[in-house]
């Protein structure tokens, strides 16, 4: 590249040909229609449902840059390179490169990193018209992935997988003797409120989150053996909680948000807690390294490493006063508050 002018130079870095050919290979399982005998370009696009003319470019394009070989007969065979974009390959990166899952299409925010650098706000929004999380959580189209999701938390579960994340110092290194009740707070797939009320004989949960993430794990608190200390509630972080619960849990919910964003959740919860309630904040922070890291990061949430200092600026900013600053670590913040 360096030989190159540079005005090449610059086209070759912001080519997107390749990285869009690659994302739409694996949102159509191309490695998988392969390696089910579909070899020509006909049987492969009937078998992924796309016009033939267009996949036949594809298929070209894919065997120049190496993911598929090409005979003479026009017939096409896995390379070494495409294995990853096998479904049941170990090392799998389907799921992160797809444009129509959870995990890939958050990726796409980075297509307008310019909207993130302007306002400090994720690019998914500019990019598509709706945030990311309300996208997933309301589209029924993504519904069947959160069952999956769902699936494999009870496996993880069933194997005796710890908390990601460091979450589990919310379950043991918090004092839950003195709380009967509590409300886990954009409580996504219920991870930590089965968690929480498997640990604490005596705690009562209920989960509040959007539609697809809240149907969910309502499903999955039915079939568990705690089912009678649980409930979902299909709900927005941004309205009224349901109220009069002992402890209000924010985990990992407000690097998703702006300061604004954050200090108004921090507000609902105190509303809702009233005086005798508290708000137990265990955000994430995200490790960065380098600055390509930070971008990547911060085209998809606001603020992925916020300070135990900065979190105490929005609850007091909130109304809120901090009454208990637990063993936080490197990854994970224990801040409890009360209302002033």
């Amino acid at each position: 590249m360096t030989d190159l002018a540079p005005f090449q130079q610059l086209m070759t870095m912001t080519d997107l040909l390749t990285p869009a050919a690659v994302r739409a290979a694996a949102t159509l399982g191309i490695a998988d229609h392969v390696a089910a005998g579909a070899t020509t370009a006909d049987e492969i696009a009937r078998r992924a449902g796309t016009k033939y003319d267009v996949t036949d470019s594809l298929l070209r394009y894919l065997a120049e840059i190496g993911l598929l070989q090409r005979d003479e007969t026009g017939e096409y065979a896995l390379t070494p390179l495409a294995e990853p974009l096998l479904s049941d390959n170990p090392r799998s990166v389907r799921a992160l490169l797809r444009n129509d899952n959870m995990t890939g299409s958050s990726t796409l925010a980075l297509l307008r990193l310019d909207h993130t650098v302007r306002t400090g706000e994720p690019g998914y929004a500019a990019a598509f018209g709706r945030p990311f999380w309300e996208t997933v959580n309301n589209d029924t189209e993504f519904a069947a992935e959160w069952q999956e999701h769902a699936a494999l938390a009870d496996r993880e579960h069933q194997a005796g997988s710890r908390l990601g994340w460091d979450a589990g110092a919310i379950v043991t290194e918090y004092d839950w003797s003195g709380a009967r009740s509590f409300v886990d707070v954009g409580g996504h797939l219920g991870v930590l409120t089965l968690a929480l009320v498997r640990a604490h004989a005596h705690l009562h949960g209920t989960l509040l989150d959007l539609r697809n993430a809240a149907a969910e794990a309502g499903r999955r608190f039915a079939r568990s053996e705690v089912a009678d200390r649980l409930q979902a509630v299909e709900g927005s972080f941004f309205e009224p909680l349901p109220e009069g619960r002992d402890v209000y849990v924010l985990s990992a919910i407000l690097a998703d948000w702006t300061d604004d964003d954050a200090i108004l959740i921090l507000k609902r919860c105190r509303e809702a807690a009233a005086e005798n309630g508290r708000v137990l904040v265990a955000d994430i922070a995200m490790p960065i390294n380098g600055p390509g890291a930070e971008l990547q990061m911060r085209s998809m949430m606001p603020a992925p490493a916020r300070s135990a200092e900065q979190i105490e600026q929005l609850a007091v900013a909130a109304g809120l006063r901090l009454t208990w600053r637990g063993p936080g670590t490197a990854v994970r913040t224990l801040l409890e508050f009360t209302a002033n």
